[in-house]
């Protein structure tokens, strides 16, 4: 298991997760809806959302959809079917690669970022077309630390109804996901996008996301300077990067812009 970090408690973590189950109800009850579909990767942020979904909807209400790509792990739906099962909600899946593969024939030396991007947004496109068809809404998954770090796709990920793994750090996606009983395979293993062999997101951010989170939360919570979090133990290079990724994603945190006209 991990050893968290200090500035995270369980105690906490116990309260939020009541509060981001009474936040689903009231979300759902104040948009007249009873459904949710959600992505389902076989990572932690996912699986604990449809747990959480699960908890305030009842598991009948959640539909988990599974979307690989001819490059996905096949462990990943393994992953996300185990936990399916164990909280007994309606699964299907879909390959995303045909419609992907059929647009990149035009563009074949596209990269793997391009790719992956096409990849994030098509599964949202599918999982909006397929919340139309059950009368759902769809379910984010993105946590507070991607969300601050700009570690998503803007309209693809990042894009849904409700997000409620939004207001938590991934520190505490993993406390909580162990409070509610997610399968430890999902918790321990790597997290990936799993957009690409071999990726990984802490790889891609360049930071373990235990140490993105302690400065994070010494930024955002507690409004302390680069020297205070120095004190920590934590090299100024790092906090530095932290600080230069919120503010270079800080657009895909915002509505698009709009010009005020005087009338």
């Amino acid at each position: 298991m991990r050893d968290y970090p200090k500035e995270f408690s369980l105690d906490d973590v116990s309260k939020f997760r009541e509060i981001l189950v009474d936040f689903i109800k009231e979300t759902m009850a104040d948009k007249g809806f009873k459904k949710v579909v959600l992505g389902m990767s076989g990572g932690v942020d996912s699986t604990l959302g449809a747990f959480l979904a699960a908890e305030a909807l009842g598991p009948e209400n959640v539909t988990g959809v599974r979307m690989p790509y001819k490059s996905s792990s096949p462990a990943s739906l393994e992953h996300a079917g185990l936990s399916a099962d164990k909280l007994g909600i309606e699964t299907m899946t879909i390959d995303i690669t045909p419609m992907v593969d059929a647009y990149f024939v035009r563009f074949p030396d596209a990269d793997h970022v391009r790719r992956g991007n096409k990849m994030a947004r098509e599964r949202m496109s599918i999982l909006y077309d397929q919340a139309q068809k059950g009368g759902s809404l769809v379910l984010g998954t993105s946590n507070k630390t991607e969300v601050m770090l700009g570690y998503g796709t803007i309209y693809g990920d990042s894009a849904s109804a409700l997000n409620p793994l939004g207001a938590v750090y991934k520190t505490e996606v993993w406390m909580m996901a162990e409070l509610v009983g997610v399968p430890e395979v999902t918790i321990e293993k790597a997290p990936t996008a799993d957009l690409w062999d071999g990726q990984t997101d802490e790889s891609e951010l360049g930071i373990d996301y235990l140490t993105a989170d302690r400065i994070l939360y010494h930024l955002i919570e507690l409004k302390s300077s680069e020297n205070e979090i120095e004190v920590l133990g934590i090299p100024k290079a790092k906090i530095e990067a932290i600080k230069n990724l919120i503010k270079s994603s800080e657009f895909k945190r915002k509505l698009p812009e709009v010009p005020v006209l005087q009338r």
